[in-house]
């Protein structure tokens, strides 16, 4: 596993990182504790330094260890940090209520079960378990997920043919092989049938023969097993097949509740940024993200009128990889998905939304708000301009990229007016409410006109273009407005203020002053 993933998953458990001069990236793959009564040296990629009297000789034990990560119970940040540093270590330092039996099982259980898988997760031990499914039945072995994505395979080659070496190098079957797959009802009778089923060869995509068999939990559809064969498996390797499936599908649930504890423990911090906290730099560094300007993208998903399905499928693709390989960190919270991205342009969070929206089912239907660079201590003001954002892209159609609140800032304050005009917090009376008035009554055009006028910053030629009028009727026009809702167009606080109430009372984003079209009323 990562130390990036170790450093996460350990924050839920009163841990910090003191100092991290090694790549967060480094893999870790052994475990050593510190045994006095043993005067050999052990070694170990993480060091548990229990009974250490200080960070200094906690460290000193790590590093005759080998260790790239040492674990103190003892010293400050501070001394960790020099003496880490000094020595090359990365120092965790524990929180003193945490018991080194209880520690030591959450270690030992990530590191020596954490293999990585795509999802970037464990525990789990598919690989070992491909091979020996692959001896039991005497072909080569593939283990897929519900989406057809690799998630192990065997190292047996026997009966190997192109299309598993494509499967492998691709990490998913291929589309062409797909299709086949469906054709032939492979794919329903894996949706309805957890007995398993002969595939015959097709030489033209490249495939020999092969033993499928549902995954299963209960009625959920987990994944698949594939084995390569010339002709359909019967007796004992039919049944360990079967049976190997089954046991494919306990790893596959080990692997999902690791995932939901590490999910649980990155949404936590997550929500405590989005919320407000006094140690904001501090969670920041817990989860993994790199200091420096960060953006908080927030994500609506829904099909049709259904939204949870989608938005936890969303969630599930926003959190697929951890810490190296992904950038941001999400959490969940109502109706929404909020993701912590670093980075000062909002370029890479529309990316970060297009990617998403790629790895979601066509029929899903995709809006995203970005809120302004901030930092830590600013991220829940940048969740309420996300917030704000999101509202104005779905306003809009679902393929406009989404709105971030540095660029936008404008069709946020005149989505602001128009959500206090419909909550009757205008005035019902005014110059532009009488105008509004007298053009439903007479049928004459005065509030277009006084739009007009406005964007064209007084300029009655410019007004007759934008109204498809000339400038004489754009004159007498303003004269009778002037009789009909007493306007002062000669001062600047009320033109502003006419300019605020046509916005705060216009349904079109973007329509304040176009008056565009032709205009035959007077």
């Amino acid at each position: 596993m990562r130390l990036d993933r170790l450093v996460n998953v350990l924050g839920g458990y009163g841990v910090r990182l003191a100092c991290c001069p090694v790549p967060r990236s480094a893999e870790l793959r052994s475990v050593a504790v510190h045994d006095p009564a043993d005067d050999r040296t052990t070694q170990g990629d993480v060091f548990l330094a229990v009974g250490a009297g200080s960070v200094a000789e906690a460290v000193a034990w790590g590093a005759a260890a080998r260790a790239a990560v040492v674990l103190v119970r003892t010293g400050s940040d501070r001394e960790a940090a020099d003496v880490g540093e000094a020595h090359g270590v990365a120092v965790l330092a524990v929180d003193p209520a945490v018991s080194w039996s209880e520690l030591a099982g959450v270690v030992y259980g990530l590191v020596l079960e954490g293999r990585e898988t795509e999802s970037g997760r464990g525990p789990t031990d598919l690989f070992a378990l491909a091979d020996s499914l692959a001896a039991a039945v005497g072909g080569a072995v593939t283990i897929e997920d519900r989406r057809s994505r690799v998630l192990a395979y065997s190292s047996l080659q026997q009966h190997a043919d192109p299309a598993r070496s494509a499967t492998i190098l691709g990490r998913r079957t291929p589309e062409p092989l797909r299709r086949l797959f469906d054709a032939r009802g492979v794919v329903a009778h894996l949706a309805s049938s957890d007995e398993p089923l002969f595939v015959p060869p097709d030489p033209e995509h490249g495939l020999s023969g092969r033993m499928v068999v549902a995954v299963r939990a209960g009625r959920e559809a987990l994944g698949s097993v594939w084995a390569t064969c010339a002709e359909p498996l019967t007796g004992v390797r039919r049944t360990a097949l079967a049976d190997g499936a089954r046991t494919v599908a306990l790893h596959l649930l080990r692997s999902r509740a690791s995932a939901d504890l590490e999910r649980q423990v990155e949404s936590d911090l997550v929500s405590q940024l989005l919320e407000g906290t006094v140690d904001a730099a501090t969670v920041v560094s817990r989860l993994g993200l790199p200091p420096g300007p960060l953006r908080v993208i927030a994500v609506r998903a829904h099909v049709a009128d259904e939204r949870h399905a989608a938005l936890l499928l969303a969630f599930d693709r926003a959190t697929t990889g951890f810490g190296w390989s992904r950038p941001g960190r999400s959490a969940l919270a109502g109706t929404s998905l909020y993701t912590v991205l670093p980075g000062e342009r909002a370029a890479p969070a529309r990316e970060w939304v297009a990617a998403l929206r790629a790895a979601l089912p066509a029929q899903v239907t995709v809006s995203a708000g970005i809120g302004g660079t901030a930092r830590p201590a600013d991220l829940p003001a940048a969740r309420r301009e996300a917030d704000e954002c999101l509202a104005l892209h779905e306003s809009r159609t679902p393929d406009d990229p989404p709105p971030a609140y540095d660029e936008s800032w404008d069709d946020i304050l005149l989505q602001r007016l128009r959500a206090a005009a419909k909550a009757g917090r205008t005035p019902t009376r005014g110059p532009v409410a009488e105008l509004r008035r007298h053009d439903v009554e007479h049928g004459t055009r005065y509030t277009a006109t006084l739009r007009a006028w406005l964007a064209a910053q007084g300029d009655l030629a410019e007004a007759g273009d934008r109204l498809g009028v000339h400038q004489n009727t754009v004159r007498n026009r303003l004269r009778k407005m002037a009789g009909v809702a007493g306007l002062d167009l000669d001062d600047a606080r009320k033109r502003l203020a006419l300019v605020i109430a046509l916005a705060a009372e216009d349904d079109t984003p973007g329509a304040v002053g176009t008056g565009q079209g032709t205009d035959p009323g007077l």
